[in-house]
């Protein structure tokens, strides 16, 4: 889903780069008290695990491309906020080291994978968890619900500003299509291994899992173990 330089036009470029200015200023002030000594470490591993997850790239269509986001992964993890500057920091680095994803276009990348993907991930995964069972074996469900709806969800808001300001000579219908059929089939994907990697975490220390912090920690003990 890396969005290339030039693909969008200046101004709906601009506007993206505003939005993620804004998300991720807003998510360095939110996440201060979550970095402690116990989260920090989690952090790193996410950014790590989203790194290589991302690295991974599928053709799409019109020089564009899909993998696994990891957004609704790192924030049933760390939480929205952390999980956001985790994403934006590995779009960053493949921005800058590895010409994944243009730097005009950080910010587009930046909106797309480190806010949509993430919070639309927290948030279904959130409506999720509210109507399973209140237990542990129900965090990796719902974090696999959120993932699944995080990655096309993302390819649309993309498609549209595609159609506010896309500059490449590439059917818009064709794109919408193309982008929602593949990251659908992503989105799968990605939901299997966000709920694996949830439930292994929850098996091991389930008081490190944002997404499980309702549960009383005995019980999230137990389900987690029995979700192995």
């Amino acid at each position: 889903m890396h969005v290339p330089d030039a693909f969008l036009d200046a101004p709906t470029s601009v506007a993206t780069g505003a939005v993620a200015v804004a998300g991720v200023a807003l998510s360095l002030r939110r996440s201060r008290g979550d970095l402690d000594d116990r989260v920090a470490p989690l952090a790193g591993l996410v950014a790590t695990f989203v790194f290589a997850a991302q690295m991974i790239n599928f053709p799409v269509a019109g020089g564009t491309s899909g993998h696994l986001l990891g957004g609704a992964l790192a924030a049933v993890l760390v939480g929205p906020w952390t999980a956001t500057l985790c994403v934006t920091v590995v779009l960053l680095v493949q921005a800058l080291v590895f010409a994944d994803g243009g730097l005009t276009a950080l910010g587009t990348n930046i909106t797309l994978m480190a806010l949509v993907g993430v919070w639309v991930g927290w948030g279904v995964f959130a409506m999720a968890r509210a109507v399973l069972p209140s237990r542990g074996g129900s965090v990796p469900v719902a974090a696999a619900v959120g993932a699944l709806v995080s990655v096309p969800a993302a390819a649309a808001v993309f498609a549209g500003l595609f159609l506010v300001g896309g500059t490449a000579p590439v059917d818009a219908g064709g794109l919408f299509a193309a982008m929602i059929g593949w990251h659908l089939v992503i989105g799968i994907g990605e939901a299997v291994i966000t709920g694996l990697v949830v439930s292994a975490v929850m098996g091991v220390r389930p008081d490190l899992v944002r997404g499980a912090e309702h549960l009383p920690r005995g019980g999230a003990d137990v389900e987690a173990v029995a979700v192995q």
